[in-house]
């Protein structure tokens, strides 16, 4: 079935098409029951997104992406997949998507000062540094909203942030390596982007706050940080396969897990560590199924795209400054359950 037309929306609403044209551009001269019976009319029909409670604008908004293009399957599939969702919904007139060249205020603020016009709303993916926080509060005050995805930056003025709650991601990475690591006890390295990064700084301090308490037969070695990198994630992995015959589990943050895999490989440690990453791309399916890695902690990139498209039709169509904040729940991913590619 083809996405809704003029003609459908009239015809279920029992007026003309041409004062459907006035409803969804916002032009005078429409009763109020008529302008309703539209608006619930494209909504039935699919014309309009709905989710929850989020008010949408009444015409087509100009919409900006700044997303990291780094080593990193997760960022190359939540571009795409915005990029399916925004062309479904009539409501975006355009969908600019910009490839930044790394997550910190040296690749963001250039980015923000050349944003359109037009542009209405931003879905960004970045460190949370005070330059950029910045930056992104002078945005929000020329009017146009702000979502931040992935990992928040609180404190800008964003109007919602989109994705999973981290500490609760790194939680739940701390309780299932507990339960199937810590029979014999050992070390636990962590690998993270970077402290700079709000997601990596939640899951972290989640990971570690549940494995102290919970499993005091596994110790956490310091946290090394490799800037999504995995030609440093692999030598770091490397050296710790090396030097740490107790290694018991491995937790990986964020990017860089090419790196970990291909030291697992080379190294062939006769007690291989367990070893729990985050986000299903090809590559981390392809590691499960194969048994090079134990779990993934998933939060559903094709979801994460659509939720930033609607938060931010939802914040430019109100006149509230936040959304209300509704995290989407993390999966966890073994290779019992691997999702059907």
């Amino acid at each position: 079935m083809g996405r809704a037309t003029i003609t459908d929306i009239a015809r279920r609403a029992g007026v003309s098409t041409a004062t459907v044209d006035r409803v969804l551009n916002d032009r005078a001269g429409v009763a109020a029951a008529n302008r309703h019976r539209v608006m619930q009319a494209a909504r039935d029909l699919g014309y309009l997104p709905v989710e929850g409670m989020v008010t949408l604008p009444s015409r087509p908004v100009h919409l900006e992406f700044f997303i990291p293009m780094v080593q990193n399957g997760f960022m190359g599939e939540l571009v795409n997949g915005i990029r399916r969702f925004a062309a479904t919904v009539p409501l975006v007139a355009s969908c600019n998507i910009r490839a930044l060249d790394g997550f910190g205020p040296e690749s963001l603020l250039p980015a923000l000062e050349t944003v359109a016009l037009r542009t209405s709303g931003i879905g960004l993916v970045a460190a949370d540094h005070p330059r950029s926080r910045e930056a992104i509060r002078r945005v929000c005050e020329a009017g146009v909203r702000v979502v931040t995805i992935a990992s928040d930056v609180p404190d800008s003025g964003r109007s919602a942030y989109v994705g999973v709650d981290n500490t609760v991601a790194g939680r739940t990475a701390a309780l299932l390596m507990g339960r199937m690591a810590s029979g014999a006890g050992g070390a636990v390295g962590l690998f993270m982007g970077s402290r700079a990064y709000d997601g990596h700084q939640g899951r972290e301090a989640g990971f570690r706050a549940v494995l102290e308490r919970d499993f005091p037969a596994l110790s956490l070695l310091p946290p090394i940080e490799t800037g999504e990198r995995s030609d440093r994630t692999r030598v770091a992995m490397t050296q710790l396969l090396r030097g740490t015959p107790d290694l018991a589990g491995v937790y990986c943050i964020g990017a860089g897990r090419t790196g970990i895999v291909a030291a697992l490989e080379e190294i062939r440690p006769v007690r291989r560590p367990i070893v729990i990453m985050h986000d299903i791309t090809d590559r981390t399916h392809a590691w499960l199924a194969d048994g090079v890695i134990d779990v993934v902690i998933d939060q559903n990139v094709q979801l994460v795209a659509e939720q930033t498209v609607i938060r931010l039709l939802g914040a430019i169509a109100t006149t509230a400054p936040h959304l209300l904040l509704k995290n989407i729940e993390p999966r966890i991913i073994l290779r019992e359950n691997i999702p059907q590619s």
